[in-house]
């Protein structure tokens, strides 16, 4: 079995400006060239700022992707993380008796909420 090296990985091999965005002002489209590890080359398209945001932006897609296949295929993983987030409240309050914590579950679930719509719109931004 061949050992992996820091240098084996995927490429970005060139990256070229298309267009500016019309709908969102300052924001262009590249298309980017990637080097896969088993030889072959692909073109796909990367929204940003300048080039670093449109590559950032494409490396933080793909992980968005991958993790959302996890959960997809593992729900038992999102019932855990919805199970934590509802009963934070419950484990570190030490006041039972006000109805409080009840609220801070669900401030809680509306954060994760608000945080993964804040992500979509960061990854989407420019299209």
């Amino acid at each position: 079995m061949r050992k992996k090296s820091k240098y084996n990985r995927r490429r970005a091999i060139e990256c070229k400006i298309v267009e500016r965005s019309a709908n969102n002002p300052g924001y262009c489209k590249y298309n980017i060239t990637i080097a896969e590890l088993d030889g072959t080359v692909h073109t796909q398209p990367a929204y940003g700022k300048d080039m670093q945001d449109a590559l950032s932006r494409l490396m933080n897609q793909e992980r968005s992707i991958k993790i959302e296949k996890k959960v997809m295929n593992n729900p038992f993983l999102f019932f855990l993380v919805w199970l934590a987030v509802m009963g934070w409240p419950t484990i570190l309050g030490s006041n039972h008796d006000s109805p409080w914590y009840i609220a801070y579950a669900f401030l809680g679930v509306i954060g994760l909420i608000g945080i993964t719509a804040w992500w979509s719109s960061y990854i989407n931004k420019g299209k």
